[in-house]
């Protein structure tokens, strides 16, 4: 029983790794092993290598890289283009290499497998450098040869008691068969290992999707599901969207969106933090809208990032020299940013991530995304809705007036799939719609939600002309508009009146 009285409470690392810690709760255990299990290609040694990196230069944690299958040498210049100097560190005593990688001879499974040979390697280095953190990379090289699974349990158990008696906080990794099935190779790695990590590479609708999950922590908490995540010339990226926590303040400053009755029916402008969609037909104004809304930011000084996925830089322009507002002018100083690309040029992961990076360098008081409703081209409704909560989460965390277009499938009506996923995150909704009167198609634009605020409930008409957007009168004696069936109705008595006192 005295034994158990000095027994610390376990104590979580941070890894430097974008969004481990947010998923992990705080980080890996200290003092213990972590097994990392994934397909080839799943991200598995980057991972590792990151984990020793970010923890050498971040937190001055020096580390020991135990090799199985590939030489130092090619994992050394697998991450330079990363701007990861290993060979620097290993020169600076800070980093060693432990090459355990297989002769290509054949193995003949003859008596009991001993690897004390390898522990006094790894004792010797740890020593010597001082080190806190070890990977090894990848345990299934050692034992691809043999079947006697009590064998293989046996040696990977005294493996992690090894480590854990050297005081280091560990990553072993272990190669999967398949995405969705048996753990590791041999199906016992995950049983003698106290915490466990899955990385999948999964091919969904034309292109491969990266999900991490963590299955266990023995003896701490953790997130639960799967994340996706993407990997760029800074490392490995984890994308919690999931699990975004609702923390964001509430800015209650307004801002005009650049036309004055909008502003009205928005009782004097949008909040600062609102996320806005606008919802319309093809041509039925959202592109001015976004126009008005970018121009009013840049004549104020202000920065705003323009994410354009279905026209061009050179369109976006001419379009807004059409209406009066130079957007190349704007971009010579340095007040905006047009960014054009193809939803399908990349996964919505790497779309996100791009946004981010975009935000962090520019550091934009506007954000506008000319449609979002491109972006369900390229994945399913979850991982979609998934990537607009990333989004906008993000943006409102940093006070970013973000406006998103959505294009309906109908030239009247709001059969749009984008308003039904994403319209509960939105703060902000404005519809616009075609009006059919007497054969002639009118424009009408309304206000139908907008977040700890009134706003006018009317449909008005609006025009477009040279000068820009210029919002009427409520349409009268019309209903259904919004539902795209509009219908006259007989005006009362006192409307008539009115009416006629007006002329």
């Amino acid at each position: 029983m005295n034994k158990l009285r000095g027994i610390k409470a376990l104590k979580k690392i941070a890894t430097g790794i974008e969004g481990l810690e947010h998923i992990t709760m705080g980080g890996l255990t200290e003092g213990r092993t972590t097994l990392v299990g994934g397909s080839s290609g799943s991200g598995k040694t980057l991972l590792a290598v990151e984990f020793l990196y970010r923890g050498i230069t971040e937190f001055d944690r020096p580390g020991i890289f135990v090799t199985f299958e590939e030489r130092p040498q090619g994992i050394v210049q697998n991450v330079k283009k990363m701007g990861w100097n290993l060979d620097k560190l290993v020169q600076q005593n800070k980093l060693s290499f432990v090459d355990a990688s297989p002769e290509p001879v054949p193995v003949t499974e003859v008596g009991d497998y001993d690897l004390s040979g390898l522990f006094t390697q790894i004792d010797y280095a740890v020593k010597e450098t001082g080190a806190k953190l070890v990977v090894m990379d990848s345990i299934g090289a050692l034992f691809h040869q043999f079947s006697n699974t009590a064998l293989i349990r046996r040696e990977i158990f005294r493996i992690t008691e090894a480590l854990r008696g050297l005081g280091v906080t560990a990553i072993i990794t272990a190669e999967r068969l398949e995405e969705y099935g048996q753990i590791s190779r041999h199906g016992v790695e995950e049983f003698v290992s106290d915490n466990v990590i899955i990385l999948r590479n999964v091919l969904e609708e034309e292109k491969c999707r990266r999900t991490i999950q963590v299955l266990k922590m023995r003896g701490d908490t953790h997130y639960k599901g799967e994340f996706p995540f993407t990997i760029s010339s800074t490392g490995i990226s984890i994308l919690p969207l999931s699990a975004m926590e609702l923390k964001q303040s509430s800015s209650s400053v307004r801002l005009s969106f650049g036309n004055a009755e909008l502003d009205k029916m928005t009782n004097g402008g949008f909040f600062r933090d609102s996320i806005i969609l606008a919802s319309g037909p093809t041509g039925g104004g959202k592109t001015l809208m976004c126009t008005t809304f970018t121009a009013e930011a840049c004549r104020h000084g202000e920065k705003v990032l323009l994410l354009a996925y279905e026209e061009s830089g050179h369109q976006l322009l001419r379009n807004a020299q059409s209406w009066g507002m130079d957007f190349q002018k704007w971009e010579q100083d340095g007040l905006l940013k047009v960014v054009c690309l193809y939803p399908e040029a990349m996964g919505l992961e790497d779309h996100l991530l791009m946004i981010r990076r975009e935000i962090e360098e520019f550091k934009p008081r506007r954000m506008v995304m000319d449609s979002i409703s491109a972006m369900e081209r390229v994945s399913n409704v979850r991982n979609f809705r998934e990537f607009v909560i990333g989004l906008t989460s993000y943006a409102k965390q940093e006070e970013i007036c973000s406006l998103f277009t959505s294009t309906t499938p109908k030239l009247s009506g709001g059969d749009s799939i984008t308003e039904a996923h994403i319209s509960t995150i939105t703060d902000a909704i404005v519809l616009l719609r075609y009006v059919e009167i007497n054969g002639v198609l009118r424009r009408g634009i309304a206000v139908i939600k907008m977040r700890g605020s009134q706003h006018d409930k009317q449909i008005r008409e609006f025009t477009i002309d040279g000068q820009g957007l210029h919002i009427g009168e409520p349409f009268k004696n019309v209903q259904n508009i919004v539902l795209g069936i509009p219908s006259s109705t007989v005006p009362s008595e006192s409307e008539q009146l009115e009416e006629m006192f007006q002329k």
